[in-house]
């Protein structure tokens, strides 16, 4: 790892505060110096990159994140893809997260037991290159509940979407089999989803078998992460203390209450993209908007986003991403959930960018460490061309992400109004 100055930079460090004009020393995979103005840090023997009034920023972090989604137009392609060829994919799409500039990601299920795992431990291993990642189970969920796609004519528990439980105890022996794997996260199906016919207001998952998972992954020191779209569902997160809520459409003023009254111990990710592209940007695969409208999904977003706003204006914490790999919304389109918590969601694109950074390093349990710009931390960075205050849309183009730094090291080398500003300084 290389000494690098960046200078003649805009930064914007993820804090909320307003940008400003400085140079950032990284040192090693660290942040090690901060100062406002120009050529205000030491450059000798070190490589400084002239940003030439380029943004500065923290690598994003994609909240919910599934790899193995093979941006198919259904669950059963997803899992029926040979799991030679899952692995495969899985590495081509975590490079994908980090050249879109998500330098950090937090599994939020996976399509075969092992997929998140391999993956995560490839990448910390160097084997190959993507985000920091925690990686995920497969969907956990009951019979007749989303992910349980099996048939009474194939005996093959395996070729189900998700692991099939009913009980407590066979939860419980299903969740020490994910751990035994080495996962971080044990994720819960909560509640149903209307692509896979079952309505997103149902509840199927019994208190007893919740309580017994999470036990299970707190004996071992592992968090659970839950779909949870129905009001009871998100009810049964807090009340089971599930950290990591994803969805939460239906969200009564009852479940707002309780969610804000411990508003430190969650964090919702609601997968705005998911809801906005299968109502409207889905009729090429069949799902034509009236098609939406029929299953349930405009009024999930109509009621989704004025239930975010409210849990916006409470101080929860609602951060970007997810459900990302299916046809009508693929991998690498991630930041435009950052436009759409602006356009829908009612925040200001300075806290959209707070939310994918700053709160983003918090749900990768790194929080003083990681998703701000600041000393001390990790050098996961972004040099970015405009300003992503003026127009969030930026991000969107990898283009204009005109270099990518993880961990100290640079995953794209920086280009400045298209050529390389790069200079080893003796």
């Amino acid at each position: 790892m290389a000494n690098v100055l960046f200078t003649n930079v805009r930064i914007l460090d993820g804090s909320g505060t307003a940008p400003f004009a400085g140079e950032v020393l990284v040192q090693g995979n660290r942040i090690a110096r901060l100062a406002r103005g120009s050529r205000a840090l030491p450059t000798s023997g070190i490589t400084v990159v002239d940003g030439a009034g380029a943004t500065l920023m923290p690598g994003m972090v994609e909240a919910h994140t599934h790899f193995s989604w093979n941006d198919q137009p259904g669950l059963t392609a997803i899992q029926r893809m040979p799991t030679e060829e899952h692995i495969l994919w899985c590495a081509h799409i975590a490079r994908r997260y980090l050249d879109m500039g998500f330098t950090s990601c937090l599994g939020a299920a996976t399509a075969k037991p092992r997929l998140d795992v391999v993956i995560r431990n490839a990448i910390e291993s160097g084997l190959i290159q993507g985000p920091r990642y925690l990686a995920a189970s497969q969907e956990i969920t009951v019979p007749g509940g989303l992910g349980d796609e099996t048939l009474p004519h194939l005996p093959f528990p395996e070729f189900s979407f998700g692991a099939v439980v009913n009980g407590p105890e066979e939860m419980r022996r299903t969740v020490r089999m994910f751990l035994k794997y080495g996962v971080d996260t044990i994720k819960l199906n909560l509640s149903g989803e209307y692509i896979a016919g079952i309505p997103a207001e149902f509840t199927p998952m019994s208190d007893g078998e919740i309580a017994m998972a999470v036990t299970e992954a707190r004996r071992r020191g592992k968090r659970v992460a839950a779909h949870a779209r129905s009001c009871e569902s998100v009810k049964q997160c807090v009340r089971h203390g599930i950290e990591i809520i994803f969805h939460a459409s239906f969200a009564d003023e009852e479940a707002l209450d309780m969610l804000e009254a411990v508003k430190d111990r969650h964090f919702v990710a609601p997968g705005i993209a998911w809801l906005v592209n299968t109502s409207y940007h889905a009729a090429e695969w069949g799902i034509t908007p009236e098609a939406a409208a029929g299953m349930g999904y405009h009024r999930e977003l109509e009621i989704a986003c004025e239930t975010l706003k409210k849990m916006h204006r409470r101080g929860i914490r609602i951060l970007p991403g997810g459900d990302y790999g299916f046809a009508w919304i693929k991998h690498g389109t991630n930041a435009k959930d950052l436009e759409y918590f602006v356009k829908y969601l009612g925040f200001t694109p300075m806290e959209a960018l707070v939310a994918a950074t700053r709160y983003g390093g918090e749900i990768m349990m790194r929080g003083r460490e990681l998703g701000q710009v600041k000393e001390g931390y990790l050098a996961d960075l972004l040099l970015v061309d405009g300003d992503p205050l003026g127009n969030i849309t930026v991000l969107q183009d990898p283009k204009r992400l005109l270099a990518i730094m993880k961990d100290g090291q640079f995953v794209k080398e920086p280009e400045v109004a298209g050529q390389a500003r790069r200079l080893s300084v003796a």
